[in-house]
């Protein structure tokens, strides 16, 4: 029978820890101290509490999964710090510029080609308001379209691989995370395409929202395009086919791939003269505070999916949906429905260390796959990064740019077309599965 004072305590700590989130407190803190109180609560015994803490830390250090995340953190802040972002954009910018909405669609390539090197949209937003948005004035473009188009397109670096969040949502979910990028290539793909779409279309039916004039100047001679691909693309397609290539070629482990594609970018910058020793400590310095701040996520959500277990919310909420018959579409609706409301007051990674624990027992009977249903997770979180009041990316943007003449408000308005074609994406991949599955 189930015992109702262990749920209460189990929900009354998913509230605390909203609202912990909500009132300034850092993700991995309000899990944490909320989780050892609920099993404090629970239990009454102060060395279960700690015993649970001290096994939740051991687990989540030992996971073999883990040693990604420091190795391609690294090799994205090598590869922003060598300018590849920057080259990629010139390359795009060259080839689209006499596109009516030509530099927006630069801007979404270039950040999908950009994204499969770094696995970051805050990378991402930094690199392409420095300069995208530049770029995009100059020629007139709406500056809430300006900021926008790099406010939506940063989201890329969430979805395609190699991605933190698919990193995370692997190790919460004991998934293959070698999986979890394969089944990411085709959402991201499909993602970049509906916001270059979006863009031809907002060209044609709101003009002055884009704004922009076609520049006169003319395109590269097919042989200057030739070598600026080679130079320009060429090392981020190298970058690619050492992770990517190695994981799916089964020549390396995600483990392995990451310390190939950090040291190949490491080369790369170092032949291209854009990386010092004071860059590369930088980024060894940055790496370890990355590092060390999702591993605390990491051991703050291992708690708590313990006490959520402890507690029996999890089995108590598939008995509640199986006992109201709820039907598939129903599930999916409530699901994504809770992915957007968290998404306007919390980071995706903490959508993901609290919202999945408490739905994987939920899962079974209806046969979801749980590598479809990561991709699911990370788009519709993502959606979060564009919309108010957090919007992560958002912020990076106005922070970055530093002009008095694009407030807040105008990030948040150039990137809600965004946010809508991301909300279309995440409805297609929904009823499409097999859009995230082909390729495994």
């Amino acid at each position: 029978m189930m015992d109702f004072s262990s749920v209460a305590v189990g929900i009354s700590s998913i509230v605390a820890i909203i609202l912990f989130i909500y009132a300034g407190a850092h993700i991995a803190v309000a899990l944490g101290i909320i989780s050892f109180v609920g099993v404090l609560f629970l239990k009454g015994n102060l060395d279960v509490a700690l015993n649970l803490l001290s096994l939740a830390m051991a687990d989540s250090v030992s996971d073999e999964t883990f040693a990604t995340v420091p190795l391609f953190v690294m090799m994205g802040l090598v590869v922003s710090r060598c300018g590849l972002g920057r080259d990629v954009y010139e390359f795009g910018n060259d080839v689209f510029r006499g596109l009516r909405g030509g530099l927006g669609i630069a801007t979404v390539a270039a950040n999908a080609i950009f994204a499969a090197v770094t696995g970051s949209s805050i990378a991402s937003a930094s690199v392409f308001s420095k300069v995208a948005i530049p770029e995009m004035i100059r020629y007139q473009y709406g500056r809430r379209f300006a900021v926008g188009i790099v406010a939506g397109s940063s989201v890329l670096g969430m979805i395609i691989p190699p991605s933190v969040m698919l990193i995370i949502y692997a190790v919460v979910t004991e998934q293959s995370v070698g999986a979890m990028f394969l089944a990411g290539v085709l959402p991201g793909i499909l993602l970049a395409v509906a916001f270059c779409a979006s863009i031809m279309i907002m060209a044609i039916v709101a003009p002055k929202f884009v704004g922009g004039v076609v520049s006169t100047q003319a395109r590269s001679s097919l042989s200057q395009l030739g070598r600026d691909a080679f130079t320009k693309l060429g090392p981020v397609a190298l970058l690619v086919g050492v992770v990517l290539g190695g994981i799916y070629g089964g020549i390396l482990t995600p483990v392995e791939s990451g310390a190939a594609g950090t040291v190949a970018a490491a080369i790369l910058g170092a032949i291209k003269g854009r990386l010092n020793t004071k860059a590369i400590w930088g980024a060894l310095v940055d790496t370890g505070h990355i590092t060390a701040n999702i591993l605390f996520l990491i051991i703050a959500a291992s708690i708590y999916s313990r006490m959520l277990g402890i507690a029996g919310l999890p089995t108590m909420f598939g008995e509640w949906l199986n006992a109201i018959q709820m039907s598939y579409a129903g599930f999916m609706a409530l699901y994504v429905l809770l992915l957007l409301m968290l998404g306007t007051i919390i980071d995706t990674a903490s959508i993901i260390l609290i919202v999945v624990p408490l739905f994987l027992p939920a899962l079974e009977p209806f046969g979801i796959n749980l590598i479809w249903f990561g991709i699911i997770t990370v788009v519709g979180a993502e959606i979060g990064l564009l919309t108010p009041p957090f919007g992560i990316s958002c912020f990076v943007i106005k922070a970055t740019i530093d002009d008095p003449n694009i407030t807040l408000n105008d990030v948040f308005m150039g990137a809600l077309p965004f946010a809508a074609v991301m909300l279309g994406v995440l409805v297609l991949l929904i009823v499409f599965p097999q859009i995230s599955l082909a390729l495994l």
